[in-house]
């Protein structure tokens, strides 16, 4: 236990402190989901859909830089559909936290990086939401990690922001998500997943690294 405080700000809501903070029950299917059964985008929630607005169906797989139609519906009060696109992704060093408090386990994390444009193309506004993305790690099954928030001070490069006090129809906005995957764990997709019992949207890609500068 480390009782001493940096003077200039801490990660707080550290999701990955926990390291384990989960989508409804925590983890991903162990066994897939026969296409068969799964209900068609239409079904997905009862969140209203635009005329001329497709959703994306469950069990998508995507790459970095294309983009999901979903159905969002963070509270009975909030729904909307959003077009979420994830542009890029990048492993950092854990120096890039140096001016924050981490505990031990957040020491050991693999930080990532995720820039991603969100547009709503629904009818609802969904201001002051999180931002519904969620990184899939390396375990077997894998765990899905939240991205971490901030307290007072956000990352300059990197501010891993909730979407702006009103995002209503036609609004749009570029964000970049901070994740710290606990145990020296690693990426291997970025997850949206609006009911648990059935087969995630997945993006897939490159992984950039952003390597530490010499000192």
């Amino acid at each position: 236990m480390n009782s001493r405080r940096r003077p200039s700000a801490r990660i707080v809501s550290l999701l990955v402190v926990v390291g384990l903070a989960l989508v409804g029950c925590g983890k991903e299917e162990q066994a897939p989901v026969p296409e068969s059964t799964l209900p068609k985008a239409s079904e997905q929630t009862a969140v209203p859909v635009p005329a001329g607005v497709t959703l994306t169906e469950y069990g998508t797989d995507l790459k970095f830089g294309e983009s999901a139609v979903v159905a969002y519906s963070p509270n009975p009060k909030k729904r909307t559909v959003l077009e979420i696109t994830v542009v890029s992704v990048r492993n950092v060093p854990i120096s890039t936290f140096k001016a924050y408090r981490l505990d031990e386990r957040a020491r050991a994390s693999t930080p990532y990086f995720v820039k991603v444009t969100v547009k709503n193309v629904g009818d609802g506004d969904v201001g002051r939401t999180p931002i519904p993305l969620y990184l899939a790690d390396n375990r077997t099954p894998p765990f899905l990690i939240n991205p971490s928030t901030f307290e007072s001070i956000p990352m300059e490069n990197c501010p891993s922001p909730r979407l702006p006090t009103t995002f209503g129809p036609g609004d749009s906005v570029d964000a970049c998500l901070v994740y710290l995957v606990p145990d020296g764990g690693k990426i291997t997709a970025m997850s949206f997943r609006a009911i648990q019992e059935h087969a995630p949207i997945l993006w897939t890609g490159n992984v950039g690294v952003i390597k530490k500068k010499a000192s």
